[in-house]
């Protein structure tokens, strides 16, 4: 039998925990970025006490404040991840990527923004190396150089992409980087439209890579998933025609597995 539910009323029931939970959710991908005012409306608490909630949480890390606005830190992922490891959709994610690197020989990643960075959250590696650099789970990448970046900047509302383009820093790591706002203001829009980027020797010698966006059921944004190569060994052709459609079944299965 199922347990009762505890009432708002019983005295074990925590206020400030729910109302702190409450203020992570008045967040989501239409309000992605408020100022106290408008958490305040959406929540139903007055100015003093949303204030309070949310100097806590930019406190613990879970809230970031730039100026008069406030938006969700990737620390609040921890939570979801701490739900996905429960219900086993890690392993789910975990199992899509071998699959892809099975099927295409390649190295797959899933990756989430952060600030200016993608931030690898799950990872398949190829026996191969593509990069001087290892990567792994929890390795950060520039976003403005990356295919996973530049697919989860395409899913930005106009304001935010604005935002981060207004305040990057564009390093030169190979002759083929791009170095341009308006040119990667551009990538960026291309990608939004194809639902799909790609990253052509930018950020290391010889490396490639293509990437499209991972949506849950409900359609929020999970991350990007990717596929890596060497360039001497798969031209772009191969990364279109053959990696994009395997990387599109993979998401779609992802898609209805978590809800």
């Amino acid at each position: 039998m199922q347990e009762e539910m505890l009432s708002e009323d019983s005295r074990d029931f925590v206020t400030a925990l729910a109302s702190g939970l409450e203020v992570i959710q008045a967040f989501d991908h239409e309000h992605t970025r408020m100022t106290l005012s408008e958490v305040a409306t959406r929540t139903g608490m007055n100015r003093a006490k949303a204030r309070r909630f949310l100097l806590t949480l930019h406190a613990l890390g879970y809230v970031r404040k730039q100026q008069r606005y406030f938006e969700l830190a990737p620390r609040v992922l921890q939570l979801g991840y701490a739900f996905l490891s429960a219900n086993n959709y890690q392993g789910v994610i975990q199992q899509y990527l071998e699959e892809i690197t099975a099927e295409t020989g390649e190295s797959s990643s899933l990756g989430v923004l952060d600030g200016s960075d993608v931030i690898y959250v799950a990872r398949s590696a190829a026996k191969h190396r593509l990069m001087a650099i290892t990567l792994s789970v929890g390795t950060r990448l520039p976003a403005a150089h990356t295919s996973m970046g530049r697919i989860l900047l395409a899913q930005l509302s106009e304001p935010d992409l604005d935002h981060f383009l207004s305040t990057v820093s564009l390093e030169l790591y190979t002759d083929k980087t791009v170095t341009d706002v308006n040119e990667l203001r551009s990538q960026i829009v291309k990608a939004r439209q194809q639902g799909y980027a790609i990253s052509d020797q930018e950020l290391d010698s010889g490396l490639r890579s293509i990437a499209v966006p991972v949506f849950d059921a409900k359609q929020h944004l999970m991350g990007a998933i990717n596929v890596s190569t060497n360039a001497a060994r798969v031209d772009l052709d191969t990364l279109v025609n053959t990696y994009l459609p395997v990387l599109q079944n993979k998401v779609a299965q992802i898609r209805s597995h978590i809800n």
